[in-house]
């Protein structure tokens, strides 16, 4: 098993797709990562040796940022959104959705599930 960024990437799986496990990286930047390092995006990742793992990790700590710190520089550029009083950042703190969706309906990811009104009686048997 290849562990690459702090993430194991699966190994019965081709290196093109296992690549995307780790945070940061999706389908199109695995191919560009493997066509620098010329490794067939087919490969699968047992099949890789260890000069071929180290060279993906090389490239991976060079050129881009992925794992712990992409996720925290998203953080912090939500927290300056939440600083500097955006309308963004007003959203991000009460927790509705940020780029002009309805809510009225429509919004259970960001607001919740939905919640049905507390104290109503139910009508009596006869």
């Amino acid at each position: 098993m290849a562990r690459i960024a702090g993430v194991d990437l699966p190994k019965n799986k081709k290196v093109g797709i296992g690549l995307t496990y780790i945070y940061g990286i999706g389908l199109s930047r695995s191919q560009e990562i493997l066509q620098k390092v010329q490794i067939d995006k087919r490969t699968v990742i047992r099949h890789l040796d260890d000069q071929q793992i180290v060279s993906i990790r090389k490239i991976l700590g060079e050129e881009y940022q992925i794992e712990g710190d992409l996720r925290r520089l998203k953080s912090m550029s939500i927290k300056r959104l939440m600083e500097i009083n955006s309308y963004r950042g007003k959203r991000h703190r009460i927790g509705l959705p940020l780029r002009g969706q309805r809510t009225r309906t429509n919004a259970r990811t960001r607001r919740g599930s939905k919640k049905t009104m507390a104290g109503k009686k139910k009508a009596p048997r006869k």
